[in-house]
């Protein structure tokens, strides 16, 4: 039976603010192991594989968790699903936060993942509570918070990490997400769920994509140190081929299933995610390599910087992806999705191939990851806000999901690629790999970008797309 709905109450900058506040926690606390693994094998005594192992694991459960909380919260009510997850993220950072070695910082994080799971859900709360054009600039804002977060995650976790210790780097950020969910449980008013409270959960299809994701990047991650193994790594894509199979044929026909498959059809939104896949993968390429590049000794051609000196380098993009969100989302209401994306396809292509062909002064990078962090922004909101937009409200979540899922799979197989770049050019009995393996990873990153151009070209020139 389908509830009878009252008709929501508007919100006001407050509660925005405590939306937004809970995804500036939740950016950072996802960010604080990327700049600190080397700090973490070194406590831990993990070995590399174990390394890549543990920076991984979230963004799987993540992908994994996001369309399940999207669907749960189009249906029981976005605030109160919201809260629910944010208490399994607390956990997750506190089990992080006091753990003694690897397999308790492996769950955590996978506790941790759960919070990409945020973003859709505040979607669905924003939009039924706000007037249509107040929602596209206030999921700008979150939207942007996020990636603001995520930044100074990794901007501080170095510094944190060194002064204090590992515990601190996970117990700050998670109790910042403590404070802001009971925020928002305060100011956000209950939001009525928008269907019936019975929801149905497609586990087959959980699994299989579970599956499938995990063999991916088993693929990736392997990939350089099994070329002398080509019948291994073959059987790895011959089983990554029978979970995509097998999960395709799931979702077509399940009652109920966890990702829509004939909402993806809809032309709004494959689109949405053709670009978003194709924009993370070259943004999380330079994300990955320019802190390397900083780090790399400079008696060869690098810089030789520190932990805390990178995060000092990267700053400036902290900056740009935090204002990225807003202005992505006033310049989308003015201008329409279409002209947004183009605008930060070119701005980030550019960007990207300019740092290959320059790349000898600090300023170089510093100035070039800015501009593709605020491009990366400003495509990433355009795409989020008119995705959210063009669905009915009852399918927000569900829509914006999808979007999410590509984002998290895309950044997953950039850094997994500049990974292989690089391992593929360090010379046997050295640590550093040659300079044109980072000359190569940002022309790949750029071309990858600027083939966005194919699909925007395609795209509505209205505000949603």
């Amino acid at each position: 039976m389908t509830t009878t709905l009252d008709p929501p109450v508007r919100i006001g900058k407050a509660a925005v603010g405590a939306v937004g506040l809970l995804a500036l926690a939740t950016g950072a606390l996802e960010s604080v192991v990327t700049p600190t693994l080397p700090l973490l094998q070194r406590e831990l005594d993990m070995t590399a594989a174990q390394g890549a192992l543990l920076s991984i694991v979230l963004l799987i459960t993540g992908a994994l968790i996001t369309p399940v909380a999207g669907k749960f919260g189009d249906r029981l009510g976005g605030k109160r699903v919201l809260t629910r997850l944010m208490a399994v993220v607390s956990t997750g950072g506190l089990v992080s936060a006091l753990a003694p070695n690897l397999p308790v910082l492996l769950l955590g994080q996978v506790l941790q993942g759960a919070m990409v799971g945020a973003l859709p859900l505040s979607f669905i709360v924003v939009r039924k509570h706000l007037p249509e054009g107040d929602a596209k600039v206030a999921i700008g804002v979150v939207s942007g918070l996020f990636v603001g977060g995520g930044m100074a995650g990794t901007l501080a976790a170095g510094p944190v990490a060194e002064t204090l210790s590992r515990h601190w780097m996970f117990a700050l950020p998670t109790c910042a997400v403590i404070g802001s969910t009971l925020l928002v449980r305060r100011l956000l008013p209950h939001d009525p769920p928008a269907r019936s409270e019975h929801v149905r959960m497609d586990w087959a299809g959980l699994g299989l994509l579970c599956g499938a994701l995990t063999t991916l990047m088993l693929v990736l991650a392997l990939a350089p140190d099994m070329v002398s193994q080509p019948l291994v790594l073959g059987a790895l894509v011959v089983v990554l081929a029978a979970f995509v199979t097998g999960w395709t044929a799931v979702e077509r026909r399940a009652a109920s299933p966890m990702i829509d498959l004939h909402m993806l059809a809809r032309p709004a939104i494959w689109k949405a995610c053709v670009l978003t896949f194709v924009i993370c993968v070259g943004t999380s390429m330079a994300v990955y390599l320019v802190p390397q590049l900083f780090a790399v000794s400079a008696d060869a051609y690098g810089f030789g910087a520190s932990a805390t000196e990178i995060g000092f380098f990267l700053l400036p993009g902290a900056v740009a992806a935090s204002l990225a969100g807003p202005l992505g989302g006033l310049a989308t209401r003015r201008l329409g999705s279409r002209r947004v994306v183009a605008a930060g396809v070119v701005m980030m292509a550019a960007s990207l191939t300019a740092v290959a062909a320059m790349h000898t002064e600090p300023w170089h990078l510093v100035v070039g990851k800015a501009l593709i962090a605020l491009a990366n922004g400003l495509c990433v909101t355009a795409m989020m806000t008119s995705t959210a937009t063009s669905v009915d409200p009852a399918d927000t979540g569900i829509a914006s999901s999808l979007v999410l899922v590509t984002r998290v799979v895309g950044y997953a197989v950039g850094a997994q690629l500049g990974g292989a770049l690089l391992t593929a050019a360090t010379p046997a009995g050295s640590d550093v790999p040659a300079e044109s393996a980072f000359v190569t990873g940002f022309v790949i990153a750029g071309a990858v970008t600027a083939s966005a151009l194919f699909v925007t070209r395609t795209m509505r020139k209205g505000v949603t797309t």
